[in-house]
């Protein structure tokens, strides 16, 4: 069978596509490189399983040749998703999610193929109740600071139900919170590769307001797990589900363990906290475990010393 993943060359569609692989699929990686890195796939480019096109998905995509078999399920994972990106290509975010979204989506209806799209728990904006669950509408500014990724998705969102709606597409929507892992880049702009690279290097760990902020924290191979559970279910059309882990802490808890961990001697400083930044991240997974049978098994401990030995790899010498 053939999957096609968009933003397969991002730190989660480069896991994806590993994943697929290993379970015997012919994965069709498609990435314009914007924010993805050849780095994260280049083990993959003499897989015959493996093909990679480089391709912005807001333009057409040319007709994929049916070899050996139609297309038979895509991964929407395209967009920019760190604040750091975003916040600087808020137009290619807001097209990527909009245009790219509805080329896909039109790619998944000629080829009767199931759709998973990426979407996120930004879409909850900084919400006002907690855990947030599939049915929280969310607290988003339409014009703040972070629209351009907020309101991007839930758009994305919005025509894909519209297709499932009107031409019964096979769709499932994926929110992601907050993943971290190997191959995040290290000036991604993301608590974890932040804390982590300026721990290694000694330098001070900057942690943005009081730290009293709360994140939830999911390792990369429990969400991909999650994202491989809801495309090949057969219950999951039409449905909207929350992959994520329960145990939340502040910022300022995660930084004392990450410099604990990476025995450094960095100090922590603190500056002012960005426009609208959420104040609580905490996912419901009800319907994940009661659909999937899902949910995280690797812990935050073991999560981080897995981040932390290829951190320690990746960037030896380097500086952030």
């Amino acid at each position: 069978m053939r999957v096609l993943v968009t933003g397969g060359a991002g730190f989660i569609g480069s896991h994806l596509c590993d994943a697929l692989i290993e379970k015997g699929y012919h994965v069709i990686c498609i990435d314009n490189f914007l924010t993805g890195s050849r780095e994260n796939i280049k083990h993959l480019l003499n897989n015959q399983n493996f093909e990679l096109i480089e391709h912005d998905i807001t333009t057409p995509l040319s007709p994929i040749a049916p070899r050996p078999s139609p297309l038979d399920y895509i991964f929407h994972l395209a967009s920019p998703a760190s604040p750091v990106d975003y916040s600087k290509l808020t137009i290619e975010t807001l097209m990527v999610n909009s245009l790219g979204t509805y080329h896909m989506l039109e790619l998944a209806r000629k080829n009767g193929a199931k759709i998973l799209l990426a979407s996120t728990s930004e879409v909850y904006g900084d919400p006002k109740v907690s855990p947030q669950s599939e049915t929280y509408w969310g607290n988003v500014n339409p014009v703040g600071p972070r629209s351009s990724y907020d309101e991007a998705k839930r758009f994305a969102e919005a025509l894909a139900m519209a297709y499932y709606r009107r031409y019964d597409v096979d769709v499932v929507i994926a929110r992601i919170f907050n993943t971290y892992g190997p191959r995040m880049r290290k000036q991604d702009g993301r608590v974890i590769p932040n804390f982590i690279q300026q721990a290694l290097d000694n330098k001070p760990i900057t942690v943005y307001g009081s730290g009293s902020q709360s994140r939830s924290l999911c390792y990369i191979d429990d969400l991909v797990d999650g994202l491989l559970k809801a495309m090949f279910s057969k219950s999951t059309k039409g449905e909207i589900i929350n992959l994520g882990d329960l145990n939340e802490m502040t910022i300022l808890e995660l930084a004392h363990r990450i410099r604990e961990m990476c025995g450094s001697r960095s100090e922590i400083v603190f500056l002012p906290l960005p426009p609208e930044d959420p104040h609580q991240r905490k996912p419901d997974i009800t319907k994940a475990k009661e659909i999937l049978g899902w949910e995280p098994r690797v812990s935050l401990d073991q999560g981080l010393q897995r981040s932390i030995t290829w951190f320690k790899t990746a960037f030896k010498g380097e500086k952030v």
